[in-house]
């Protein structure tokens, strides 16, 4: 089915190859799981075998041969790959060609030429499917990134793949999406399509592999059998960087939404450091996606923001940082801010973070954040805390996705903003630099940020979280519920 054979490649501009002498070889209806630490070659892997290396990078350096269904891949057209293989990648928003649900599940048989009452017949099968966990009506950027990733599957299987790529599919799903990814999967895999994931969180995939794939350094490193995977000891795992048992974040929920609570009148008395949201209703595309009475978040602490897919939590993310206009008031040290000024007084790692990369060197990214900070921490210690010390040189799109969510981190790192919001600061990265993340995170609220962690990534939150504020999502029409807290502050 997908035979990679003696396969080095090098990404045009870059310094040493992303893949070096790959040999692997992936049977018809297997499931096989890509692993490894960030930068190990997981992604480009996957772009062997669906023409985009390189075909699409069409000025890097290829050896060896790769073979697609007996087709060589560079004897190819792109769009006869695309007919055999569905692709999903890390961030979503990157591969949609619409703006709407339907016109995205539609456009992969379009342009195959598939007869229009069949894909008239698939596109209303997948979406009935889909609209119970989707607002499919809404426009595709004003879902959320887990919605978004729901999306991005529904349409890369609407024209029956017989190999399905997936690049960390789980990374800013919630457990509960997480479930029905798993069931979607196991799915595909009795209907007899071959399955190729790169991903960092492994054991809710247990139960559906053939094979783990260990990458370092662009080659294979490791191989385990479904058997021996689930043998395979958690000290063994963590040697390797890789995911193990989920950790369960203990953490006390954060009182919200009630008025007279003394928590919120003891915030108000003694407003220094705090931020207080005051009424915050936002809508987008004609619906309430957050409406929040009121919630004090206090300086010196990481506050987790959790909940479904679709609650509202990067949306609270954006309001905060003056970037989404909404009803209501953010106040910091007791004083109002404008949007402009929240924008002033905010950083934020984006969970698309290649959208935050404006220079060319991973060095002056870090210079550039740190510009306007005096006291900040100095660029090689936070470089080297990341472990992008040796890439300090490199340009940051020839990084991987797990090496440039670090940079992003380090760059929020060394700002000084008195705001400092993570929204899924793990996507992509493996368990070593899990945990220097974590101390990042720490570093920012220890020297007096107020500091909101938006996550599923329970491991993440076991490390860095004080407290939590658990978001619900909005009703059909108006989102009326407010969030409930169950625990001590």
């Amino acid at each position: 089915m997908i035979d990679i054979a003696g396969v080095s490649w090098t990404y045009p501009h870059a310094e040493a190859p992303a893949l070096r002498d790959l040999d692997l070889h992936i049977a018809s209806g297997e499931f096989v799981v890509l692993c490894g630490a960030s930068g190990s070659g997981k992604s480009t892997a996957l772009r062997l075998m669906n023409g985009l290396v390189p075909q699409f990078h069409d000025d890097g350096i290829l050896t060896g041969t790769v073979t697609v269904e007996a087709a060589v891949t560079t004897a190819v057209e792109l769009d006869a790959l695309g007919l055999v293989t569905g692709t999903v990648l890390q961030h979503p928003r990157r591969q949609f060609f619409t703006d709407s649900a339907r016109e995205e599940t539609a456009f992969a048989m379009e342009n195959f030429g598939f007869p229009r009452d069949e894909i008239r017949a698939r596109v209303e099968a997948i979406l009935t499917d889909l609209a119970e966990r989707v607002p499919i009506e809404q426009r595709l950027q004003h879902l959320s990134g887990g919605q978004q990733q729901q999306v991005a599957i529904a349409a890369a299987t609407a024209h029956d793949p017989r190999i399905l790529l997936l690049d960390e599919p789980s990374s800013n799903l919630s457990a509960d999406a997480v479930r029905r990814l798993t069931t979607t999967l196991a799915e595909l895999k009795a209907a007899g399509v071959t399955i190729v994931i790169a991903e960092h969180r492994l054991r809710y995939l247990e139960e559906l592999i053939d094979r783990v794939v260990v990458m370092r350094d662009g080659a294979v490193d490791i191989e385990w059998t479904a058997a021996q995977f689930r043998a395979v000891p958690d000290a063994v795992l963590a040697k390797e960087g890789l995911r193990g048992q989920i950790r369960s974040p203990d953490v006390p929920l954060l009182p919200a939404a009630g008025r007279s609570m003394v928590e919120q009148a003891q915030a108000e008395d003694d407003p220094s450091g705090t931020l207080l949201l005051d009424g915050i209703r936002c809508r987008l595309g004609g619906r309430t996606v957050l409406d929040l009475e009121r919630v004090a978040f206090a300086a010196g602490e990481v506050t987790a923001i959790r909940g479904v897919n679709g609650a509202g939590k990067s949306t609270l993310a954006r309001v905060i940082t003056g970037l989404q206009k909404s009803a209501g008031t953010v106040r910091l040290d007791g004083r109002v801010l404008s949007g402009r000024a929240r924008q002033r007084a905010s950083a934020i790692v984006m969970q698309d973070v290649q959208r935050q990369l404006f220079t060319d060197s991973v060095r002056a990214e870090i210079d550039l954040a740190s510009a306007d900070a005096p006291g900040a921490p100095q660029t090689t210690d936070v470089l080297a805390a990341l472990d992008l010390d040796h890439l300090a040189e490199r340009h940051p799109l020839a990084l991987s996705g797990g090496q440039q969510q670090r940079l992003v981190v380090a760059a929020v790192r060394v700002a000084g903003r008195r705001i400092v919001i993570f929204d899924e600061p793990s996507s992509g990265v493996d368990r070593r630099h899990l945990q220097s993340i974590c101390d990042q995170i720490r570093q920012v609220a220890a020297a007096g940020a107020v500091v909101l962690l938006i996550s599923h990534d329970d491991d993440l939150l076991a490390l860095a979280a004080d407290r939590q504020l658990v978001l619900t999502p909005p009703a059909a029409d108006r989102q009326l519920t407010p969030v409930h807290a169950g625990g001590n502050q």
